[in-house]
């Protein structure tokens, strides 16, 4: 712990399971409070038991606006916004693919991101240095979706609604890095790479450690005042690829 990050308050959305939870751990070994974001109360109330320190826990779900705002309301001072909350509905390509399963997947991984961060900015003002950090993924890039020799070609995979999301969510984070940028923010995302979740089948099956990916999100939320804004990065640190 240090002078930067012992008064410091987290929030981490989705922080009950995956990778949210290992961000949150990890952000409060470091000293922070942090607000593991959850719907599930139940679940959320485990997760802080489990991460311990100055875990506490807030209800919080992002796809419900009434649940963001409430939750906004109980926070006064933030420092670390992480937007990590995702879902993955849908394998199918177009034409294949449903409006249904678009919606429901934009609402918590765009939508909800709008939600959750127009509401704590207030909070996140009164920080001396804010921080949000969005959950991404390489998935999403746009330059290795349309390169035919890439891992994340579109001829290679699926998952339409789940990668434009991600897509969609890094245009996002760049407009609020640009907007924001004059208030002292630093605002980025992050690609986690695969990891051991249960986003989908795949993921449940992987052998990538959540803690790696959770690392450089914190590495983000931390970030020094002459650290980068508006990037996309991988999980190692490197700048990943619109």
């Amino acid at each position: 712990m240090n002078d930067s990050t012992a008064h410091s308050t987290a929030l981490v959305t989705g922080a009950n399971k995956g990778i949210g939870r290992e961000i949150a751990r990890q952000l409060a070994a470091a000293g922070l409070t942090v607000l593991v974001g959850s719907r599930d109360p139940g679940r959320g109330r485990q997760a802080v038991e489990e991460i311990g320190g100055r875990a506490r826990l807030l209800e919080l779900d992002v796809t419900d606006p009434g649940s963001v705002a409430a939750a906004a309301s109980q926070v006064e001072h933030l420092d670390v916004l992480v937007n990590n909350a995702g879902i993955m509905v849908d394998g199918r390509t177009p034409p294949e693919a449903d409006t249904a399963s678009f919606r429901r997947t934009y609402e918590t991984n765009l939508f909800g991101v709008l939600e959750v961060t127009n509401a704590f900015l207030p909070a996140l003002r009164r920080s001396a240095a804010p921080r949000i950090v969005n959950i991404s993924s390489g998935t999403g890039s746009l330059t290795w979706s349309a390169d035919p020799g890439h891992q994340f070609a579109v001829a290679n995979g699926s998952g339409a609604a789940y990668r434009s999301s991600k897509a969609a969510l890094n245009a996002l984070t760049l407009f609020y890095a640009q907007s924001l940028a004059g208030d002292g923010f630093k605002v980025n995302a992050l690609a986690p790479g695969l990891r051991r979740t249960d986003l989908n089948e795949r993921a449940a099956a992987a052998e990538g450690d959540p803690a790696e990916a959770a690392a450089g999100a914190v590495r983000l939320a931390l970030l020094p005042d002459d650290g980068p804004t508006g990037g996309f990065f991988s999980w190692d640190g490197t700048v990943a690829a619109w």
